[in-house]
């Protein structure tokens, strides 16, 4: 189609058949004229193109949880005001059920304690889905706890990882005991304690509170500063900007989150 006819397109009137022969006969002896027909032409498509693209791009909806670290951390937290003053969202958790069949969107990792009175879920009172929750004794960094927040974060896109420790965790205050009493435990428990004695070696040299509250703090401490330097995805995203780690500990009496 010649520079006339689009023209007469965009404007909604149609060419004189004459005129439109006439033009064409015109640019096929003139090699210049052809040249300027063709040019405005591949503009035309290129722009078409471009807009098609462009609005292909905008159509498309952002995942659920392409927020900021802090977007994240401020939706978590406000989710704990609730929970503590007994006012959380109204769940239905059958909704939406079918739609989380093909894919997850947590807008949070967590590395949570086992501890069957600490359920992440409604500490932050959120819904299914939102959080991606690697669960051990002791919330340390295990080889496996490692590479489920790996997961989370480089597969799942979580922009935030929590350490959650909680008050009057029974794995710490087993650790407590063996060193004081240089006691190990039955089976494999044994390796969860000696993951967390350093975090009381490192409790003992404080003051203030109780040694099993020092080494609660210090432990979410300890594995947040483990999953800031150990090599792995995790730090990977770390030190590109594309998540953060905080700690924090869940009070069992009162429900309340503090950071740490």
């Amino acid at each position: 189609m010649c520079h006339l006819c689009l023209t007469s397109v965009n404007d909604g009137t149609a060419p004189h058949t004459a005129h439109v022969t006439a033009s064409h006969q015109e640019a096929a002896g003139n090699p210049a004229r052809r040249g300027f027909l063709r040019s405005g032409m591949l503009a035309v498509a290129a722009s078409w193109g471009m807009n098609n693209a462009f609005a292909a791009s905008a159509a498309a909806p952002a995942a659920p949880n392409a927020i900021t670290p802090a977007a994240a951390l401020k939706r978590l937290m406000e989710g704990n005001a609730r929970y503590v003053a007994n006012q959380p969202q109204e769940k239905d958790f059958s909704a939406g059920r079918a739609a989380r069949v093909n894919a997850q969107y947590p807008i949070a990792a967590i590395l949570s304690c086992a501890d069957a009175r600490l359920a992440p879920e409604f500490a932050f009172d959120q819904s299914p889905g939102d959080l991606f929750v690697a669960r051990v004794a002791g919330n340390y960094a295990s080889p496996a706890v490692l590479s489920s927040l790996e997961y989370g974060v480089a597969v799942l896109n979580a922009p935030l990882v929590i350490v959650l420790g909680h008050t009057n965790c029974g794995a710490v205050s087993a650790a407590v005991k063996m060193i004081e009493t240089k006691d190990t435990l039955p089976g494999t428990m044994q390796d969860i304690i000696s993951a967390i004695q350093p975090a009381v070696v490192r409790a003992q040299r404080e003051t203030g509170g109780s040694l099993l509250d020092r080494s609660i703090v210090e432990n979410v401490k300890l594995q947040e500063q483990f999953l800031q330097n150990r090599p792995s995805l995790v730090k990977s995203l770390l030190d590109a900007k594309k998540i953060e780690i905080v700690g924090a500990v869940y009070d069992l009496a009162t429900g309340k989150i503090t950071l740490v």
